[in-house]
């Protein structure tokens, strides 16, 4: 489970990654518009506690998680089948 950090409003919505079975909540991005991330309105928290995250695109079926970066600082993106979302907002 990996819960997003109190202090971050609002938390958007909810959703179980399908093949695994991992639990993640997922917020606004901040950052959004900026940079090599412009693409990732989301951010997907994945850390213990709040304290890691990913930038996301989080669809109704389906997330565009970014994993990593390339040698060029652009995004590697894995596409995640989720199921049971749930929006807040």
């Amino acid at each position: 489970m990996a819960y997003a950090p109190a202090s971050v409003e609002p938390v958007l919505g909810e959703f179980v990654e399908k093949e695994i079975g991992n639990y993640f909540h997922w917020t606004k991005n901040g950052d959004f518009g900026h940079g090599p991330f412009t693409r990732f309105p989301h951010l997907v928290w994945v850390g213990g506690l709040g304290q890691q995250y990913r930038y996301a695109e989080v669809l109704k079926t389906v997330a565009y998680i970014c994993v990593d970066e390339d040698e060029c600082g652009l995004p590697v993106v894995e596409k995640w089948e989720i199921k049971n979302r749930k929006e807040y907002v």
